[in-house]
């Protein structure tokens, strides 16, 4: 049974050296009939899937904003900003700087796609028994360490038109002139572009993060056969 088991990886991955499919071969679980190729082609599924329903959540309008877990905050050095604008009753100014930075990394998250589905596709079988033996995200987490860069580097320019394409840039010159006009503040001028592009990323990898460990640990959510033969293996 063993050697039919090897002869069949052998046969698929005939590229691979025999040293790493006999080291694949004596990690993956055993018993359950179930080849590299098959856990490989589950764990690509449960990531497209979490790249088709929830990434694209975000795109839509308040897929960032309405979502708690999600949502763009401002960060440490603009909360006294908007603390003091609400003190001299510019709540609804406020307001509108935290939307469109939202709106700005929904816009930006449309662009991700492509670059997400050409790093699933890159999942070997080599990487198939550690992903899919780790924790409620480990495939999440592998996508987030061969994405991340690219994303960033996709992610940057795009918020940076898209601050003007939402109004952003307008709306925070406004709110940032009017703060440091108020006597007596220290003046601030954050790199916004960098912080939206950062936040966006978490944001992109929690939603997808959400998805995956909804399979891991749920039944119901394991809606093809597939999903359901692999991820039995970590039930």
């Amino acid at each position: 049974m063993i050697l039919r088991k090897l002869s069949l990886i052998c046969l698929c991955f005939v590229a691979v050296s025999c040293a790493e499919l006999q080291q694949v071969v004596n990690t993956l679980p055993t018993g359950q009939g179930m080849d590299p190729t098959m856990i490989a082609n589950g764990l690509r599924q449960a990531l497209d899937f979490g790249i088709d329903k929830q990434v694209t959540k975000l795109t839509q309008t308040d897929g960032f904003y309405k979502n708690q877990l999600v949502k763009i905050l401002l960060p440490q050095e603009l909360q006294k900003v908007d603390q003091t604008l609400r003190d001299i009753g510019l709540s609804s100014l406020a307001d509108e700087g935290l939307k469109v930075l939202n709106r700005a990394a929904e816009d930006a998250v449309k662009g991700a796609t492509p670059i997400f589905v050409d790093a699933v596709k890159q999942i070997t079988f080599t990487d198939a028994k550690n992903i899919l033996l780790g924790n409620d995200t480990a495939a999440t987490s592998y996508l987030q360490g061969k994405t991340n860069q690219a994303l960033y580097s996709k992610f940057n320019p795009v918020i940076q038109n898209s601050f003007a394409k939402v109004g952003a840039d307008q709306v925070w010159s406004n709110i940032i002139t009017k703060y440091n006009s108020i006597p007596f503040v220290n003046k601030v001028n954050p790199d916004l572009t960098d912080y939206v592009t950062n936040e966006a990323l978490k944001g992109v990898y929690t939603m997808i993060g959400v998805e995956e460990k909804n399979i891991r640990t749920k039944l119901s959510s394991r809606t093809t056969n597939l999903l359901k033969q692999v991820f039995a293996l970590q039930d």
